[in-house]
């Protein structure tokens, strides 16, 4: 790209290209926001006559605070009370099927199985996967030899494919009429119309990081979703209030108690039928929805 302006014009005409990276290698968007104030930092003391292409050494940059960070998250991650998900990212409005690769990379799925890489993995993967950067500008943001580089995103690439269900095509209208119906029959208490709607091994995962009631352990199985569903509706019906948003690339559901804002509900739909609930209670991710995100890959 052809450098020109000062440090903070060029930081901010890569920012929601850096913010992606830092929160798919992160998974939380007040963690990526750190990073991104952190790397800038760096940035203002950078002789830009030194630097021939802003968009590879910024993205160096933030990789490298980012896996800083994402070492230090797994320690503490060892202390979480029960399931971690990654934070919820709220986003502007945009076409999710105009960037299928994006749309993918930051859904709630594609997170939770990144979950499952080692630090370096996971920055490789996505440098390389969803950002399209070349071995040689990846090996310089991890510190390694491009060899290294090469067998770390092989592996990578395997384990993930290996893991992931077949993902469906981004088609937002259908997630949004399945979330709506979903709604309406958790609503009306219709445990029937529920498990129609889920595939046979639905799994509901609530992340509260102890602070707030929620199941401590997954809980699965169509007829089991169903019910629990149903009755919490049930107990809350009076006082719930819920509200559609996009959430990572996906139709979420926000919901209120007495006006307080209680969770946030993403599902997972595969073959027309829900597949997992990702619901997020912990007060403290829930703060990451105050501000909506702009993301992207260029």
């Amino acid at each position: 790209m052809t450098d020109s302006g000062g440090h903070a014009d060029r930081f901010s005409l890569l920012r929601p290209l850096l913010f992606t990276i830092a929160y798919e290698i992160l998974g939380s968007a007040t963690e990526a926001d750190d990073v991104l104030q952190d790397s800038y930092l760096r940035w203002a003391d950078v002789d830009l006559s030194t630097v021939r292409d802003t968009k590879s050494y910024l993205a160096r940059l933030v990789t490298r605070q980012a896996l800083n960070a994402l070492r230090a998250q797994a320690r503490r991650r060892e202390e979480y009370v029960g399931p971690w998900l990654p934070e919820p990212l709220l986003l502007e409005d945009q076409d999710a099927s105009a960037d299928v690769v994006l749309a993918e990379s930051v859904s709630m799925a594609m997170l939770v199985l990144l979950e499952t890489l080692t630090p370096d993995e996971r920055a490789v993967f996505v440098l390389r996967e969803v950002f399209g950067f070349d071995y040689g500008e990846i090996a310089e943001a991890v510190n390694k030899s491009e060899a290294a580089v090469r067998q770390v995103a092989h592996r990578a690439r395997e384990h993930v494919h290996a893991r992931r269900k077949r993902f469906d095509d981004i088609d937002p209208e259908r997630n949004a009429r399945i979330t709506q119906q979903f709604l309406a029959s958790a609503a009306s208490g219709d445990v029937d119309a529920l498990l129609a709607m889920l595939a046979p091994d639905a799994v509901w995962t609530a992340d509260s990081g102890g602070k707030v009631s929620a199941a401590r352990k997954p809980v699965v199985g169509a007829e089991r979703v169903a019910r629990a569903v149903a009755g919490l509706m049930r107990k809350a019906r009076e006082r719930l209030r819920v509200e559609t948003v996009t959430c990572n690339s996906a139709p979420a559901v926000l919901f209120y108690l007495d006006e307080r804002l209680e969770g946030l509900i993403t599902v997972e739909i595969v073959d027309e039928k829900i597949t997992h609930f990702y619901v997020m209670r912990n007060p403290d991710k829930l703060a990451a929805l105050v501000n909506a995100r702009e993301i992207s890959r260029a």
